[in-house]
């Protein structure tokens, strides 16, 4: 079975009361639409290589790990704020099982989907 099936069932598991549907799963991709009006679209190569990108209305963020900015104190993983700004990954953890950090990620976005009061996404 391929990750992204098997982290689409354990979404669906942990958080189906908070999808708006089943969590549409890709070729290289899943997309979950949460009730909250967040959609969030996770790419997920490997425990250290990911992105999972979100919009809640006009609003875009991304945690990926590009290895681009050695300056951020989570490196590789980063925060591309909601305002363009670059920050450390408040949420995942590089190495970690992509469930964990989809489930902190999930959980973040439907209490705070800008992450406005979440300990470590602001400057």
């Amino acid at each position: 079975m391929s990750l992204h099936l098997d982290l689409a069932a354990a979404i669906e598991e942990a958080f189906g009361e908070h999808l708006e549907a089943p969590v549409d799963v890709k070729l290289d991709a899943l997309i979950a639409r949460l009730d909250n009006g967040t959609v969030l679209e996770a790419r997920i190569a490997a425990p250290d290589a990911y992105t999972i990108a979100w919009a809640w209305g006009e609003a875009e963020l991304r945690i990926d790990t590009a290895p681009l900015h050695p300056e951020l104190a989570t490196q590789p993983n980063h925060l591309h704020a909601a305002d363009g700004t670059l920050r450390p990954d408040p949420l995942t953890r590089c190495g970690d099982a992509p469930i964990d950090n989809l489930r902190r990620v999930i959980h973040a976005i439907l209490q705070d989907p800008l992450l406005d009061n979440t300990p470590g996404a602001q400057p």
